[in-house]
C-alpha cells in the first residue's frame, strides 16, 4: 500500500483519533508515539485536511490580515504605524 492509497483509506473517526495520538503523544492504547510515528500522522493529518477540508479548517491556517497597504484607483495609501510587541506572561 503507498501512500495515497493510505490517505485515500482514512475516515473521518481515523482522523480525529491520529489528532488525538498527536495531541497526546499517545496511541488510544495508552503507548507513547514515537518521533517517526508522531511525525507521519501528522503528514497523514495535513493530507487528510487538504484534501476534504476547507482552507480555513485546517490545521495551521492563519487568517489574512484586511489588505490596507494600497489605495484605491493606483493611489498608494500611507502604511500604519508600527506597533510594539507586547508579551504577555
Amino acid at each position: 500500500m503507498n501512500f495515497e492509497q493510505l490517505l485515500d483509506s482514512i475516515d473521518p473517526s481515523i482522523y480525529q483519533n491520529l489528532k488525538r495520538a498527536i495531541e497526546l503523544g499517545k496511541w488510544p492504547d495508552g503507548r507513547d508515539l514515537s518521533k517517526e510515528q508522531r511525525e507521519l500522522c501528522l503528514q497523514a493529518v495535513i493530507a487528510y485536511e487538504h484534501k476534504h477540508l476547507p482552507e480555513e479548517q485546517r490545521t495551521g491556517y492563519i487568517p489574512p490580515k484586511p489588505h490596507q497597504h494600497c489605495g484605491g484607483s493606483g493611489e498608494v495609501a500611507e502604511a500604519e504605524e508600527e506597533q510594539p510587541l507586547n508579551w504577555k506572561h
